[in-house]
């Protein structure tokens, strides 16, 4: 892994692992964030399958949300080989001047996608 990704495997590790009962493990190869028990959340895309693309992929609302995301930012956000068709979005880690805030943003609202009733109601992030 390239120095670059392994800074933004970091940050997006950081990201995720900061919200509650956030967990990492490998799948499909890939470093992945669920909440303990339950969903993912966030994977970290880096040269899978031999493309040239390190990534953030996050749940969305839908389609449509995924959408209007590549439509307005094409150049941040697309849709993923396998995850796009269900409303995942990628995105693009290795954009110049990355707003990392925008990122933990997205990391945050795919969190509470699928985040269980008692851990929004207790507060969430």
């Amino acid at each position: 892994m390239s120095p670059e990704a392994s800074v933004a495997l970091e940050k997006l590790r950081a990201i995720a692992l900061a919200l509650p009962e956030a967990n990492e493990k490998l799948s499909h190869g890939m470093p992945a964030f669920f909440i303990t028990k339950g969903k993912m959340f966030a994977y970290f895309w880096h040269a899978h399958h031999g493309d040239d693309v390190t990534s953030a992929i996050v749940k969305t609302s839908g389609p449509e949300e995924q959408e209007m995301l590549i439509e307005m930012e094409p150049d941040l956000y697309y849709r993923p080989p396998y995850f796009g068709p269900s409303g995942w979005v990628g995105i693009h880690l290795d954009a110049p001047d990355l707003d990392w805030d925008r990122v933990g943003d997205r990391v945050a609202i795919s969190w509470e996608l699928v985040a269980p009733r008692r851990l929004l109601e207790a507060g969430g992030r």
